[in-house]
C-alpha cells in the first residue's frame, strides 16, 4: 500500500509551495514530527534499546520503493486539489490563494489508505531579512561527498556520531534575536532519504526550525549521481523568484562550491544577498571533503565588486558570528 511522506516547506502570502513523497513501504519515523502513539505491547528493556538503535542507523533512512504516479490530495485550509506524484514519487506542488496567516501551518496529504500531515512556514509579505544555510559541513560535521566515507555515514554510523559545528546553532539564533520573523531555509545537496535524521539533529542541537530543501539520491539519465551544484542553483532562484523582497545572508562552507554558487546567485540576483558566511575547514576537513588539502574555493578565483555582497570567513559560528555582524551592521564593503 502507498505510503505519503511530508517535507516541511514554506510559502509567502500569494501561494504555497507542498513537498512530499509517497513510496510503497513505510520506513520507520517517516514523519518525525508527528506524535507517535505509546507502544504498549510488553516488549523488555533490552528489546527497546536495541529497536532504539536499530532505529537511529542511517541505512534505515534510505528503505521504501518510490510510487511513481501516485494520486495524493492535498488538503489546504479546507480546499482540497489532487496531484501525481513524478517518477520517483516526489510531489512539489504550489496553491495559490491558500488564506493562511504568517507562521507555521499543517497541511494534509493522502493518498488511497495513507494520510500524514506536513508543515508549512508561511512567510509575511513584510519579511525583508532571511537566512539559506548549507547543511553539511557547515552545520553538520560530515565527510561528504567522498563515496566510501559517505556510505559508511549514511548507512552504518548512528546518529549520535554526526557533530554540531560549534557556535553555528548560536549564530542563526541571535539573528533571529534581531530578525524574529525571519526564515531559516536549509538548501543542501543531501538526500530526502535522510530528511527524518536531518529533523531530529537540527532541534537537537538548537537550530532553528526551517524549511528543508534536499536532493534525490541515485542516478538520473545522464549520470549516476544527481549535480548537488545545480541543485542548490535551482533552490536559490526559486527563492529570489517566491520571495523578491527578501536579501538573504547565505551560509555555506569552503569544502565545495558555495563560494561560487553564491557569488553567481549575488551577480545574476541582485539585491537578494545580504551577506555571505563562510566556514572555513581545516587541512583534514578539506580532505575528507574533496580528497585534497587545498581549499576547493579560493576567494581570490571570485571577482568581488563594490556591488557584491559582503563576505566574511571563519572555522566556526563563535568567530563567524562577530565578522557577520559588522557586516550586517556597518555595511562594510565586501572583501576583494
Amino acid at each position: 500500500m502507498p505510503c505519503v511522506i511530508g517535507y516541511r516547506s514554506y510559502g509567502s502570502a500569494t501561494h504555497l509551495r507542498v513537498l512530499g513523497r509517497v513510496i510503497l513501504t513505510s520506513p520507520p519515523g517517516r514523519n518525525p514530527e508527528q506524535k507517535r502513539q505509546p507502544d504498549r505491547s510488553p516488549l523488555t528493556r533490552r528489546n527497546l534499546l536495541s529497536i532504539e538503535l536499530l532505529s537511529q542507523r542511517g541505512w534505515r533512512n534510505f528503505l521504501g520503493l518510490p510510487a511513481p504516479g501516485a494520486e495524493v490530495v492535498v488538503d489546504v485550509n479546507g480546499e482540497k486539489i489532487t496531484v501525481r506524484a513524478d517518477r520517483a514519487g516526489y510531489v512539489d506542488v504550489r496553491i495559490k490563494n491558500h488564506g493562511l496567516q504568517p507562521g507555521w501551518h499543517e497541511v494534509t496529504l493522502s493518498t488511497s489508505g495513507d494520510t500524514t500531515t506536513a508543515k508549512v512556514l508561511v512567510v509575511s509579505r513584510n519579511t525583508r531579512f532571511g537566512i539559506i544555510s548549507d547543511i553539511d559541513d557547515t552545520v553538520i560535521s560530515t565527510s561528504l561527498p567522498r563515496s566510501l566515507i559517505a556510505a559508511w555515514n549514511s548507512f552504518v554510523l548512528t546518529e549520535q556520531a554526526r557533530k554540531s559545528i560549534p557556535g553555528m546553532a548560536r549564530m542563526y539564533q541571535k539573528l533571529l534575536e534581531r530578525h524574529p520573523d525571519a526564515p531559516v531555509v536549509y538548501v543542501s545537496t543531501g538526500a530526502w532519504n535522510t530528511y527524518p535524521f536531518l529533523v531530529r539533529f537540527l532541534a537537537r542541537h538548537g537550530y532553528p526550525q526551517g524549511p528543508l530543501l534536499l536532493t534525490d539520491w541515485g542516478p538520473t539519465n545522464t549520470g549516476w549521481f544527481r549535480s548537488g551544484v545545480d541543485h542548490k542553483r535551482t533552490a536559490l532562484r526559486e527563492l529570489a523568484r517566491d520571495f523578491p523582497d527578501i536579501e538573504w545572508v547565505l551560509v555555506g562552507d569552503d569544502g565545495q562550491h558555495d563560494i561560487r554558487i553564491y557569488s553567481e546567485f549575488d551577480e545574476l540576483q541582485p539585491g537578494h544577498t545580504r551577506a555571505i558566511a563562510i566556514r572555513e575547514l581545516s587541512t583534514t576537513q578539506q580532505v575528507l571533503a574533496h580528497g585534497t588539502t587545498t581549499v576547493l574555493e579560493d576567494r581570490h578565483r571570485v571577482q568581488w565588486t563594490p556591488e557584491s555582497a559582503p563576505l566574511v570567513r571563519a572555522p566556526d559560528g563563535d568567530q563567524l558570528a562577530p565578522l557577520l555582524d559588522k557586516v550586517l551592521n556597518h555595511e562594510d564593503p565586501p572583501q576583494p
